[in-house]
């Protein structure tokens, strides 16, 4: 059965870009596994749209502190109206890497990290459950110690929730965002968002966009919330 897109606003503020985009492709992570079939994430930058601002030898030949990444802490926000029901902050957040030396021993060890539990791929993560009828979403790879909900909790859209990390199966500070049919990873499978109430920049266009009433964002796209 078909599932009509679950509406979602932005949960955070600020300028992201976008990267695994649905409307680039789909399954959007190459996988149906753990609900990520819609998935989606969004990586902070400054206002020239950098992921990180320092560049230095760590940058091309090692791993960089978290701190250094623009996303690094930002507060992460309901996307809508719900209910908690999954609440993990337990997981370490890592070193960010963008040299290719050491994405090298990090993608060895993807396979290990994926047998050993759905909270190693996932980090700290929240999950709430929607108003919409068997529709949940996941906000993963949060910081560590920043998850300021609990199961239970009722939260509204825009509400903070915790604070963008580098929690789980995560290269750099990054939030990844899906809506599902279950709140178990390990069974879910993924629902298509659209969100709304959004400004988008294309990639190679100097001239935002206004997405009042709902869209997917475009791969390499930076988008931010619109005034409320």
């Amino acid at each position: 059965m078909t599932h009509a897109p679950v509406e979602l606003t932005l949960p955070f503020s600020g300028r992201w870009t976008v990267q695994n985009s649905p409307a680039r492709r789909v399954p959007s992570h190459g996988t149906d596994l753990m609900g990520e079939r819609y998935a989606i994430d969004f990586v902070g930058v400054d206002d020239r749209g950098r992921t990180a601002s320092t560049r230095d030898w760590r940058t091309v030949l090692a791993t960089e502190p978290p701190e250094r990444y623009a996303g690094f802490g930002r507060p992460i926000l309901a996307p809508a109206d719900g209910t908690v029901v999954v609440a993990a902050d337990t997981e370490p957040d890592h070193a960010g890497r963008r040299s290719q030396l050491a994405l090298v021993p990090y993608t060895l060890g993807q396979a290990s990290r994926v047998r050993r539990s759905v909270a190693a791929v996932a980090g700290n993560h929240v999950i709430v459950e929607l108003a919409a009828p068997g529709a949940f979403v996941a906000l993963v790879h949060l910081r560590s110690g920043s998850v300021g909900v609990r199961p239970g909790d009722t939260v509204t859209a825009g509400q903070p929730l915790a604070e963008c990390g580098n929690s789980g199966n995560s290269t750099e500070p990054h939030l990844h965002l899906q809506a599902m049919d279950s709140a178990d990873l390990g069974v879910a499978r993924g629902l298509p968002v659209v969100f709304r109430g959004y400004r988008e920049w294309v990639r190679g266009s100097r001239h935002p966009l206004d997405r009042p009433f709902g869209g997917i964002p475009l791969e390499g796209a930076i988008v931010e919330p619109l005034p409320r």
